[in-house]
């Protein structure tokens, strides 16, 4: 493998100094991506993102700011790729009230395709609220995603054709097991998944495993996913384990200390980028935003990581969970 991951310090050195070389051999690969379609699949919500002023104080209120703003993963993807200049639809559940209607506007206003989404008047709208220390990073958050439990394998079948006429597919584990098990068996282009929550992407780790023919292009979990539904003790192990079950390619982002990446042939550690942290929301989502995009631009595995790395720094460095500036910052 090209990176022997028992010596780690070295292995980052290496990374980081390949990286800094590789952003210097950028020039070339930053034309837009407009013939290349790529459907995304899976939550959209509010977002209420609460960052404290001092020291949490449990069952008490706390002071701090609170923004509000437009999320769910697989619209904060949607969101990234369009902003990169990807021609990009989205398939979610808009809900019948206020926040649905605004979710649906706003989605369209950034260059969003929302066509195949729907509005369905009887569901409540996705809601996300967070809490952050005052460093911007995670205490707890709260996900209301039933509008999401509305995307059946049925509801994906009526738009199967369409689908498949995309270059990639992008589904979040918001989606029932069933519906990415449908996708899973039903796509025919490149399918990218991502964890979620430790919860959630058991999701997709079962469908896995109940496949007979299990195939999936690209896997991204956090450390914390990944140890979940692997019962492992490292994300080397962790990692092999998803491919033995049928994923191609696994990126494990590691927080703080960059991300791991895997596939049959080779694994690799890369540190993160340096930056100021506003806020982690939304970064895990960038990532795989980034991967997907550089794979638009034909680039191979594992630079793709360093997009993913490059597109989660952008979104540390906002208070949003996609900051508009992503472009100035990845191209």
């Amino acid at each position: 493998m090209p990176s022997r991951i028992g010596n780690k310090k070295l292995v980052k050195l290496f990374a980081y100094m390949q990286f800094l070389l590789y952003l210097c051999s950028r020039k070339g690969l930053t034309e837009t991506t407009m013939e290349t379609l790529i459907s995304v699949i899976g939550g959209a919500n509010v977002d209420l993102l609460a960052t404290l002023a001092d020291t949490f104080i449990a069952a008490d209120s706390n002071p701090g700011h609170i923004d509000v703003g437009y999320g769910g993963v697989a619209r904060n993807i949607a969101h990234n790729l369009s902003l990169l200049g990807a021609r990009t639809q989205l398939l979610t559940v808009f809900g019948g009230d206020l926040f649905g209607g605004l979710l649906h506007d706003y989605c369209k206003q950034q260059g969003i395709d929302v066509h195949l989404s729907e509005r369905e008047s009887a569901l409540r709208s996705g809601l996300y609220v967070c809490i952050n220390n005052k460093g911007g990073e995670m205490i707890a958050a709260v996900a209301d995603t039933e509008a999401i439990r509305a995307i059946t394998p049925e509801w994906l079948a009526k738009r199967s054709g369409e689908i498949n006429m995309s270059d990639y597919i992008v589904a979040d584990t918001n989606l029932t097991e069933d519906s990415i098990r449908w996708l899973m068996e039903n796509v025919t282009v490149p399918l990218f998944i991502d964890g979620v929550s430790s919860t959630k992407a058991h999701r997709v780790v079962n469908a896995l495993r109940k496949m007979k023919l299990p195939y999936l292009h690209t896997l991204k979990l956090n450390l914390k996913e990944a140890l979940a539904v692997t019962q492992t003790a490292t994300y080397g192990e962790a990692a092999q384990h998803l491919l033995n079950l049928g994923a191609q390619h696994v990126y494990i982002t590691l927080s703080g200390e960059g991300v791991y990446c895997r596939n049959a042939a080779e694994e690799w550690l890369f540190p993160a980028l340096p930056g100021d942290i506003v806020n982690t929301t939304g970064a895990g989502d960038a990532f795989l935003a980034g991967v997907v995009y550089a794979h638009t631009k034909g680039i191979d595995f594992p630079q793709t990581a360093q997009y993913g790395l490059m597109a989660a720094r952008a979104t540390l460095m906002s208070p949003r969970a996609v900051n508009p500036d992503i472009a100035n910052i990845l191209l």
